[in-house]
């Protein structure tokens, strides 16, 4: 059974341990804070990766994203093939006074459009203002901070197992052609054993080691 009172000397153990340091101010913005690898300040876009599968604006509990685009046909790469059709990305913009941060649309992205970066410094004195656009969502596409490196002992990445499997395949088939392609390592005849000077059947008798008698 706790004490009667020791939630509250606790609390006051605290508040004195706090009272004794000293404090720090930030001398922002004259020092830039030192952020973790993971902050969560802005959204960056890789526009090239985008699809415009729709996927982040409808999982946006906000409905904050904005996506517009139209088709494309696309001529056949052979002839004779189907002509197909592409969507292009006319409009993507994020709504940051409507955002919660929660990084849904990051998560359920499948092909990696969407980042986050550390990057915080964007108040506007307008609400309007902060519906960024494309160009400015690329724009922080280059503050996002490079990957953590893998730990050694981690798995290899699926992808880069089957491109190693395709490259050491291909290099062993290679090797078997150009073997199948080699011609035959058998002796010549004119140089084997048997063919020099003096050989029995060569046609040439032995010359004493006097000379001729």
């Amino acid at each position: 059974m706790p004490i009667p009172g020791s939630g509250l000397a606790k609390g006051l153990a605290v508040t004195l341990r706090t009272m004794t340091k000293r404090s720090h101010t930030a001398q922002y913005p004259e020092v830039q804070p030192e952020l973790p690898p993971r902050s969560r300040g802005v959204i960056g876009l890789f526009e090239e990766n985008c699809t415009v599968c729709m996927l982040c604006a409808r999982e946006c509990p906000d409905w904050c994203i904005y996506i517009d685009s139209h088709k494309e046909t696309v001529p056949a790469a052979a002839p004779g093939g189907r002509e197909r059709s592409r969507n292009v990305l006319d409009r993507f913009a994020i709504d940051f006074s409507l955002c919660m941060y929660c990084g849904i649309c990051i998560e359920v992205c499948p092909f990696d459009a969407l980042f986050w970066s550390p990057e915080f410094e964007y108040a506007e004195t307008d609400i309007h203002e902060l519906t960024h656009e494309r160009d400015k969502l690329r724009e922080w596409m280059w503050t996002v901070p490079a990957p953590p490196a893998l730990d050694p002992a981690a798995e290899e990445p699926k992808e880069i197992a089957a491109a190693r499997k395709a490259v050491e395949k291909a290099e062993a088939a290679a090797a078997a052609a150009r073997a199948a392609a080699a011609p035959a390592t058998d002796a010549d005849p004119g140089t084997g054993p048997g063919t020099g000077p003096g050989a029995a059947g060569s046609g040439t008798p032995d010359t004493p080691a006097g000379g001729p008698a």
